[in-house]
């Protein structure tokens, strides 16, 4: 007797599909969660979901009972889900995309592996896979179909690294920052730095920063006690998140990766701040999604301002030496991938 083939699905929005402007409206803050999760069990009626929600990319895992109930949940979801964020159906659909069965494996094994990247081969992404699929195990909302896929996409990731050279040069949001900051100010060890953010992002920017000599580094967070704790590990100075706009004057080099619906520095700041330089360029680097700067910044003078789609173009210039390595990884991934799907739906 065939086993009833599970209606395995994803309807994500990443880069590839939306633009910055867009994105920064589909992100989910965490205490968003709750709400899409609920939505997801209980108004849609999903047996199995989970939700990854990284910088880049807004993907939703879900079981149906077959394909066609998936196919019909597919234009509920862009309603419900566009009406949590305030974009129409046909929005939605214009800026999403739509898989289902062993597509959505191998997707997700591009993804934890870091060949769906923007800057591919990233490494932060594998840990965000993993955090995403345990707090869904956590909520009871990971069934015995995401957690079989989840649970390969680990090892399929894992496999990806250690037998292709996809992730040479290990390539971090933080490692690429760093460098473009590097090819602006040569030599970090003079540089005043403010970093806004305590968190995984921040933690990995101001490892570069001391990799590359960085010394002067000022440290803001919403919550004192952990740019405090960092600071201490790495030797840095703390201040509270309000002191951010003073601190800008001070500083050379900016960089952002706080977790906020609203910019936390404002263009008029940035002004106020260029005036009291004297004419000295102030470097700034927003790797926050939403954003933590005002775009319209970027037009004052003096302000050199950038964003992750303009570190993404960084962090791929090399893509040409790994073109083989991404060849060979995505076609043994996209094989591993049917593999688990057929164990899925094997007879029993």
């Amino acid at each position: 007797m065939e086993k009833n083939i599970p209606g395995l699905f994803l309807l994500g929005s990443t880069h590839r599909t939306a633009p910055l402007e867009v994105r920064e409206r589909l992100a989910v803050p965490p205490e968003r969660l709750e709400a899409i999760y609920a939505l997801l069990r209980e108004k849609v009626n999903l047996p199995e979901c989970l939700v990854l929600n990284t910088c880049n990319r807004v993907e939703l895992y879900g079981v149906a009972k077959n394909d066609a109930e998936a196919e019909t949940l597919r234009l509920k979801l862009l309603e419900e889900i566009g009406r949590l964020h305030l974009l129409a159906p046909e929005e939605m659909a214009q800026y999403s995309f739509w898989k289902q069965r062993a597509e959505v494996i191998e997707h997700l094994f591009d993804v934890a592996a870091g060949l769906d990247s923007q800057m591919v081969g990233e490494t932060e992404i594998f840990g965000q896979v993993k955090d995403s699929y345990s707090d869904a195990a956590r909520r009871g909302a990971a069934g015995p179909v995401l957690n079989r896929v989840f649970q390969k996409s680990f090892q399929a990731a894992k496999w990806a690294r250690t037998h292709t050279a996809i992730g040479r040069g290990a390539v971090s949001v933080g490692s690429v920052a760093v460098e473009l900051a590097t090819r602006m100010f040569g030599d970090l060890e003079r540089s005043r730095v403010l970093l806004i953010g305590a968190g995984d992002v921040g933690q990995g920017v101001l490892q570069a920063l001391r990799s590359r000599g960085a010394r002067n580094v000022t440290i803001a967070s919403r919550t004192l006690a952990h740019a405090f704790e960092l600071a201490m590990k790495h030797e840095c100075v703390a201040v509270e998140l309000n002191r951010v706009p003073a601190q800008l004057a001070q500083s050379d080099i900016v960089l952002c990766a706080l977790t906020a619906e609203t910019p936390v520095i404002t263009r008029a700041q940035l002004a106020e701040a260029v005036a009291q330089r004297a004419g000295v360029p102030l470097f700034v680097i927003d790797l926050a999604v939403p954003r933590n700067i005002e775009p319209a910044a970027a037009d004052l003078e003096n302000i050199f301002l950038y964003n992750l789609d303009d570190l993404a173009a960084v962090a791929n210039e090399n893509l040409k030496n790994r073109e083989a390595a991404m060849t060979t990884a995505r076609q043994t991934l996209a094989e591993k991938a049917k593999q688990v799907w057929m164990a899925l739906t094997t007879r029993g």
